[in-house]
């Protein structure tokens, strides 16, 4: 069997009843586990009733048949993120809560979406551990997060910048630091545009939360490595369900060329819920070739955490002062995203005689 069925089988037959389940721990695009469940319930592997899936006979003997794999346990201290938070970064979390309930909602034009609180905490806890907050001056590309508040909190960096397009971060922020006395700088911008030359090598730490259509990653990640200064580091994330390995490789090759050298993958680092105030991202589940209940409640979209390092000088392979331009939503792969709808009702094959 292709190791994706093996994925959907394994799962089922390991307590997993529902797509969102299935979901929540998959390494694989979500076009993959979307064209796996519908071809297995064709072949007569699973049954769909309502909001739940089940192995068939059928299912149960072909995976007790195959590779024995059962699903793995995750560390229920760190939820497999190798981070446990200390007493400073607990509290740091119940402040950042009070702080950012206010926030502006994500909006679809910008495909916005933040992760948990708690996750946001654990990558500045991260940073930490690495050495890369105390005294340095760190650059967000983006801020969807608000990472700039929760490093903001731990009162070690000398410098937190955010470049993001979004105004209404913008009045967050100043609201922000004149309640909290912050020091927060925003630079509205527009990643497709040339940097600003005083950001040019000007940063210890960049982070982001890129879009993941390769050009957008590509300028996300170009324009950070651009702000680093020698030695400098940076942090972004990205997803397994709507990149493809083919993304993954491209950027990595990319961080190479760049004198960049990858120092932690960290797996399902963060978790971001799908359903805010203005915009709901699994509204796509309705368009998916066999039913699916409503979630109950699994925080099944995760993004894998990379940090990497400059050897040396930063060699940006796009220059800082050149107009990139962008393509902020992939069809193919962005599922979640309504332009990515049509891409959804390719993936099922029409019955026969229909």
């Amino acid at each position: 069997m292709k190791k994706v069925e093996e994925y959907v089988l394994c799962q089922l037959t390991s307590g997993v009843d529902s797509f969102w389940g299935l979901c929540e721990r998959s390494p694989f695009p979500l076009s993959e586990i979307i064209r796996t469940i519908d071809s297995l319930k064709r072949n007569g592997y699973i049954s769909i009733n309502g909001a739940g899936i089940k192995p068939n006979k059928k299912g149960i003997k072909a995976i007790d048949c195959g590779s024995g794999v059962r699903a793995g346990e995750i560390c229920h201290c760190c939820d497999g993120k190798g981070v446990v938070v200390g007493e400073k970064f607990q509290k740091i979390i119940a402040d950042f809560r009070e702080i950012v309930k206010d926030r502006p909602v994500p909006s679809l034009k910008f495909f916005q979406g933040y992760m948990r609180e708690e996750d946001v905490i654990v990558r500045a806890a991260l940073m930490h551990r690495h050495g890369d907050l105390r005294s340095r001056e760190i650059v967000l590309m983006g801020d969807d997060d608000l990472l700039s508040v929760a490093l903001s909190l731990t009162k070690m960096p000398a410098r937190i910048c955010v470049l993001d397009a979004d105004e209404r971060l913008e009045e967050f922020l100043k609201a922000v630091n004149r309640e909290h006395g912050f020091e927060i700088e925003f630079i509205k911008y527009n990643v497709e545009d040339p940097l600003p030359k005083k950001m040019i090598g000007a940063f210890d730490v960049f982070s982001s939360e890129p879009l993941e259509s390769i050009s957008g990653l590509k300028a996300f990640v170009v324009r950070g490595v651009s702000c680093l200064k020698e030695n400098g580091v940076g942090y972004f994330g990205l997803t397994t369900l709507e990149a493809s390995r083919s993304k993954w490789l491209q950027i990595e090759k990319l961080l190479g060329k760049m004198n960049c050298v990858i120092t932690d993958i960290i797996r399902d680092f963060s978790r971001y819920p799908m359903k805010y105030d203005a915009v709901d991202y699994e509204i796509f589940a309705k368009e998916l070739p066999f039913p699916v209940g409503p979630n109950p409640g699994i925080d099944w979209y995760r993004s894998t955490l990379f940090r990497f390092e400059v050897v040396s000088r930063p060699r940006p392979c796009i220059s800082p002062y050149q107009r990139f331009r962008i393509k902020s939503v992939d069809e193919e792969e962005d599922l979640t995203h309504p332009m990515g709808f049509k891409t959804i009702r390719k993936l099922s094959p029409p019955e026969r005689g229909t």
